[in-house]
């Protein structure tokens, strides 16, 4: 620990082995405002004013080019290696070059030459070649002109912009489509063939922008402006080139420094983070704060540095992209749009440039290293440095990756109740007390006169008393009472794994005469029945198919928040705005439980079974109850009136910094201590009730509150491991849904696909844990795949907007929205 303390202070690196000054180049003139360029062996750049240097990696060896008379302001690679061009402009000309012959040249001892394709165009920013290499992009002034490769002929001419344009490129995809960004702060798509302006953005930014990537497997734009905010927009053809995410990279920055800070100090204070982590958390008084320009933005080859870890697996099928900034280099996750690493110059002092005017970088990794180009803002340098990208992670995520391994979090239940643990403080209050009264009961029932015995029916007092009045008639008899019975008894079929999302409309069914919002959704967990409640105080129960309502409940003062039912698929809880909490049978209309509003100081807005049925779990303000349960529906004969269930609190848990939980997740399925909450104030929070105590908090998980958490609780009976259901976690706020992984609760990726200015409403995922759906308030459903960060299929139908969404967890093929 000293050995490594030391050897930082003294180099002023912690890991020197990140990032390697392989070349310096020194220039007569500064050239920190242009365009460089490299490709996978090769870096070219200007040298000395007007001189194109390429540098040959391999070789170590500079190929210098003569052919400007100006400045050379930009430089670019083609999209091909054999032949290998490179195009330079400067603002009197611009100039094709062929690697390979100007390399033959050079031996054979004479003076290379170039293919001038443009001149007199004015001062060039950005400089692009076509997929094809058959066109160049020139970005000269307030126009972009689209040259030939092979002779000076300006094939289109696009004038629109009303400033200089900053960058452009090329959607390889769609034929003849350019994208451009200005200094005018907004972006433009062309159809450079006929020279068709498609779209125009408004202003974005209050800084120009500098950069733009188009990335080919999301099918979005992503551009970077001066102030260090990106702005994601997709190219799907249907999105009408809505914007998908706004990143701000400075509060990115803060919040990656602040999480590996934290898992540092959870390992303890003798290990070394990394330095960055340590610096910039907190900016001295009096410093000045500089802004974080965007000079480029490239795809990150990160999944090939990686192929040998096994820490990889939420890698998989995500994008990641470089940001150069003019103090480091960042890798932004294109599933979550949060920073996954960042280099900062200043933290080695072996590195010559400590402030890049310019930056360019190698898409593909060799051996796991890239290579990055900089010039100095300040000085006439040109750097060529290498970063060991495997290195540069392992360095700052080393501490979070050995803390999140040994104490990770598991829903399943690992170890045995502690003896002073409230679950177990419940169980026991729960087998005790109940049996005691049972016994009391059935041995008074003996006691009673002859009149009250059940077989003289003369008496009356056995008869139900007649409720015709302030129950709904619901058709129930006793031959489909027992039906239903047997029906629940049967064994299900295994849920098919490899299914695909159900897409097909079926029927549309209005669940009462008059118009009345339903408020929750439910299926049991068989798929047999569909529970339903209302803002009409009544609880529905429908079959399946929804052809049928098996039962109606009523009794609740005000609309029904949330309806859950228990593992045995014999009751069913709900909550209501009436600040009352009610347990039915599913075969009888009276509650077997009723908790009234002298229970809760406030509104009860879920509740659900809990521990297989040992527990309800329900929230109220900022906290929820922990209640232990014993549900008994025999009647006394004397006292038939009063309810024998038993329903006690055993503790009551506080959400942190916060006036109101607003969603809560617990599996029911099989035994689990944890227990996940949302609160108002934009944290996640995880309970371990076994311990009796918060264990995680994350704080800002959304731009705005979070109504709902959705685990991926699967289906009981389908063959899926139980281990899968520590994998998913999705949460949904007004600013879209993000996927977290229970083990690390980290956001694995970020959903998108709602129309602009609409937000999502319920969540759920399917048993299969392949599909995400989402109600929207556009009067859309939304069906998403785990996988990719965009909905595949749009459901609508609707005339007002979706507020829940349900999959069933026996049949792949039957999905309810409402």
């Amino acid at each position: 620990m000293g050995d490594d303390g030391d050897r930082c202070s003294s180099e002023g690196s912690c890991h020197p082995d990140v990032v390697r000054e392989k070349h310096l180049f020194k220039s007569q003139l500064s050239e920190c405002l242009v365009q460089l360029a490299c490709s996978h062996r090769h870096c070219a750049f200007p040298l000395n004013r007007n001189e194109l240097c390429v540098w040959n990696t391999a070789t170590a060896q500079p190929l210098c080019l003569s052919g400007h008379h100006y400045s050379i302001s930009a430089v670019t690679f083609g999209s091909k290696t054999n032949p290998l061009l490179v195009c330079s402009a400067s603002r009197e000309r611009v100039i094709v070059w062929n690697l390979d012959e100007c390399t033959q040249k050079v031996q054979e001892g004479s003076t290379p030459r170039g293919t001038v394709i443009g001149t007199l165009l004015g001062m060039v920013l950005h400089v692009r070649f076509s997929p094809d290499d058959q066109q160049v992009a020139v970005c000269a002034g307030n126009r972009i002109y689209m040259l030939s490769v092979k002779n000076e002929a300006i094939l289109a001419e696009l004038d629109d912009h009303l400033a200089p344009v900053t960058a452009a490129e090329f959607c390889t995809w769609e034929k003849s489509v350019l994208v451009s960004v200005s200094e005018d702060r907004t972006f433009k798509v062309w159809d450079y063939s006929t020279g068709q302006l498609m779209y125009q953005s408004g202003v974005l930014a209050t800084f120009p922008l500098l950069s733009l990537l188009i990335d080919e497997e999301n099918k979005q734009i992503i551009t970077g402006c001066a102030e260090g905010q990106l702005w994601i927009f997709s190219l799907i053809s249907d999105h009408n080139y809505r914007c998908v995410a706004l990143i701000n990279l400075k509060k990115e920055q803060e919040k990656f420094c602040n999480k590996v800070g934290k898992s540092g100090k959870e390992i303890g204070e003798g290990r070394n983070t990394s330095k960055i982590c340590k610096t910039n958390n907190v900016r001295p008084k009096g410093s000045v704060e500089t802004s974080l320009p965007i000079l480029l933005i490239e795809h990150c080859d990160f999944l090939v540095c990686f192929h040998k870890e096994e820490n990889i697996s939420s890698a998989l099928n995500t994008t990641y992209f470089w940001i150069g900034s003019s103090t480091g280099l960042l890798i932004i996750n294109l599933a979550n749009f949060e920073l996954e690493c960042f280099l900062s110059y200043k933290d080695y002092s072996d590195l010559s440039i400590q402030f890049a005017g310019s930056c360019a970088l190698t898409r593909k990794a060799v051996n796991g290293k890239i290579l990055c180009l900089i010039t100095s803002m300040f000085e006439d340098m040109i750097a060529v440095l290498e970063v060991n990208l495997a290195a540069l992670v392992r360095t700052q995520w080393s501490d979070f990756l050995q803390c999140r391994n040994e104490n990770s979090l598991s829903v399943i239940a690992r170890y045995s109740l502690l003896t002073n643990s409230p679950l177990c403080k419940g169980l026991k209050k729960n087998l005790e007390e109940p049996c005691s009264k049972t016994l009391r009961g059935k041995s008074a029932v003996k006691d009673q006169p002859l009149v009250f015995h059940n077989k003289i029916k003369s008496s009356g007092y056995t008869a139900a008393p007649q409720m015709t009045m302030f129950s709904p008639n619901n058709n129930l008899k006793k031959n489909e009472v027992s039906k239903w019975k047997v029906t629940c008894k049967c064994k299900n079929k295994e849920y098919p794994l490899e299914s695909y999302p159900p897409i097909k409309y079926e029927k549309d069914i209005s669940v009462t005469c008059k118009p009345t919002p339903i408020c929750c959704i439910e299926y049991s967990g068989d798929g047999e029945m569909l529970a339903c409640g209302l803002a009409d105080k009544a609880v529905l129960i429908f079959n399946s198919n929804l052809t049928d309502t098996c039962n109606v409940f009523s009794g609740h003062d005000g609309a029904v928040n949330s309806v859950g039912w228990s593992h045995d698929k014999k009751w069913l809880v709900s909550a209501s705005e009436d600040r009352t909490l009610r347990v039915w049978s599913v075969c009888k209309n009276e509650p077997a439980l009723i908790l009234g509003k002298e229970k809760f100081h406030k509104t009860v807005r879920f509740a659900q079974f809990y521990f297989i049925d040992a527990f309800i779990l329900l929230c109220c303000g900022a906290e929820f109850h922990l209640l232990s349960l014993h549900l008994d529906t025999t009647k006394d004969d004397l006292k038939r009136y009063k309810q024998r269930s038993v329903c006690k609190l055993v503790q009551k848990f506080s959400m942190a910094s916060t006036m109101e939980i607003t969603s809560l997740s617990a599996v029911n399925d099989f035994y689990s201590y944890i227990v996940l909450t949302a609160g108002s104030n934009r944290a996640l929070e995880v309970f371990d009730l076994n311990a009796g105590c918060s264990t995680a908090v994350i704080q800002e998980a959304h731009t705005r509150s979070v109504y709902q958490i959705c685990q991926n609780k699967g289906s009981s009976f389908s063959t899926q491991q139980p281990e899968a259901y520590n994998l998913f976690m999705t949460t949904a706020a007004g600013d879209g849904i993000k996927l977290w992984d229970l083990r690390t609760l980290r956001c694995e990726r970020r959903f998108e696909g709602h129309s602009s200015r609409c937000y999502p409403c319920g969540i759920a995922i399917s048993p299969c844990g392949r599909f995400i759906a989402s109600g929207s308030d556009d009067k859309c459903a939304y069906i998403y795949e785990m996988r990719s960060s965009t909905f595949s299929h749009k459901l609508g139908g609707h005339t007002e907007p979706v507020i829940n969404v349900t999959f069933s967890p026996s049949s792949p093929q039957h999905y309810v929205s409402i």
